[in-house]
């Protein structure tokens, strides 16, 4: 699926609950649907500045996609960070450029958030462009 695709279906998804206890549980359990992250990985190095939570996210170059793994010690944190992974995950550097998380004012999240999680949501996002922007300059590099 492409990421408008895949932005469009977690729409669809938040658009079935009412009320946003229903939204925070329905989040909380995305973030119960991470894969486990490599222990290897919970270094200093992975997480992600800008949280108030602890959270760790790694990517890897899969050919000319990039495969991302995170987690985070906090619920809410980590079903945020799981919808980022959903989206972006398994996608091409460019795409991963081209498209922002419009998801998330979409089903009304960055109205919900707490200043703290907001700030930490917009880190995450910015790290996961970095990758982005790094594996964009790796694969052209060795193209060249």
């Amino acid at each position: 699926m492409t990421i408008p695709e895949i932005q469009d279906r977690i729409v669809r998804e938040f658009s079935l609950f009412d009320d946003w206890t229903e939204k925070y549980e329905h989040l909380i359990k995305q973030g119960r649907k991470l894969k486990d992250f490599p222990e290897e990985q919970r270094l200093d190095q992975n997480k992600v500045k800008g949280c108030q939570s602890q959270v760790w996210l790694h990517a890897e170059l899969d050919g000319d996609k990039i495969k991302f793994y995170a987690d985070s010690d906090a619920m809410i944190v980590k079903g945020l960070v799981s919808l980022l992974l959903r989206v972006y995950s398994e996608q091409k550097p460019e795409d991963i450029l081209s498209y922002p998380p419009d998801f998330i004012k979409n089903i009304g999240m960055d109205t919900h958030l707490s200043p703290t999680r907001a700030n930490g949501l917009v880190a995450m996002v910015k790290q996961i462009q970095f990758y982005a922007m790094a594996f964009k300059a790796k694969l052209e590099s060795d193209q060249a």
